[in-house]
């Protein structure tokens, strides 16, 4: 006769506040996933012959494109969670605050030309994950699913990223590993 197993999942909504750092060794590598998308949109990519290729290559592009930036190579992230409210803090003191409770953005022309364009999250809770969608001032997109493994040891986030510069979607895994 075989006994079911319960399975211990980690409740996401109280485990994902914390510090968390990157595990370079499970983690796609950032600069791979993004000459991957650049190839497979018909670009070109520096040839190195026997150089190897500096570290975070492509980190540092013009002000509009920073949320990619913190979010495929900071490797510290803090989270802070007040229902319904995230905050997720990266390096450089930089900010993001989305809700889970359904509230979209509202804005009007006159905002974008007084307090300039702007990134925006927003994010909503599928079974055990949080999938967070953003939109960068360049007017691209993000898609980002965060899981908790390793029984809340490990945050696992899957990354859907498409700048609106490139004709390829970068699709990339960041797992860390709980700092505290």
């Amino acid at each position: 006769m075989v006994f079911a197993q319960e399975i211990e999942i980690p409740d996401i909504k109280n485990g994902l506040a914390g510090s968390w750092i990157i595990n370079d060794e499970l983690s796609d590598n950032s600069d791979d996933q993004i000459e991957a998308a650049i190839k497979e949109g018909g670009g070109k990519v520096p040839r190195r012959w026997f150089k190897k290729r500096k570290e975070d290559f492509y980190r540092g592009g013009p002000p509009e494109q920073e949320l990619y930036d913190r979010i495929s190579y900071d490797d510290v992230l803090t989270i802070n969670f007040d229902e319904p409210e995230f905050q997720f803090a990266y390096a450089d003191n930089y900010l993001r605050i989305f809700h889970t409770d359904g509230r979209r953005r509202r804005t009007t022309a006159n905002d974008f030309y007084n307090e300039g364009s702007t990134d925006y999250s927003f994010a909503n809770w599928e079974k055990n994950a949080l999938v967070v969608e953003a939109r960068p001032r360049d007017g691209g997109f993000t898609l980002e699913t965060y899981t908790l493994q390793a029984d809340g040891k490990q945050l696992r986030v899957e990354m859907v990223i498409e700048p609106a510069s490139f004709r390829s979607t970068i699709n990339l895994v960041r797992i860390y590993d709980r700092a505290d």
